[in-house]
């Protein structure tokens, strides 16, 4: 019964320290402000956070670094609540949990490529029209 425990425990802390790294903040405002807003905007969806060696030479791919095919930023998701200088309390983070199960990619190409679906969470307090933000 005492090994059944320790393996269950091993499992449980080798999940928690895998996936604790998995998320990554983009932009995030410490400051909360609340007079003069005119709305809430937020969502979620799925991006491409795929990498490329930066050598593509097979088996020698998995010890060279990686660079981001499509670069995940906070600009386009900030943009669909409006102009940057209406939007305040931003928050985006990046989730990249899915490319664990992904990684599989970068063992059939040699580590040349690998694939990494990225999930983006973004949400900002939108600021009235008459309104700018400014530092008093």
């Amino acid at each position: 019964m005492r090994q059944v425990h320790s393996k269950i425990s091993m499992v449980l802390l080798s999940i928690a320290l895998l996936l604790s790294g998995c998320t990554s903040t983009l932009v995030r405002d410490d400051v909360k402000r609340t007079t003069g807003l005119d709305g809430h905007c937020g969502g979620s969806e799925w991006a491409d956070n795929s990498s490329l060696a930066v050598l593509p030479v097979p088996v020698v791919a998995f010890f060279v670094p990686h660079f981001d095919l499509h670069k995940v930023s906070s600009e386009p998701y900030l943009h669909r609540c409006g102009e940057s200088t209406r939007v305040v309390n931003r928050d985006v983070s990046v989730n990249t949990t899915a490319c664990i199960p992904a990684g599989l990619t970068r063992i059939v190409t040699l580590g040349v490529w690998q694939w990494c679906p990225a999930r983006v969470a973004w949400s900002a307090d939108v600021l009235a029209d008459g309104r700018r933000t400014t530092t008093d």
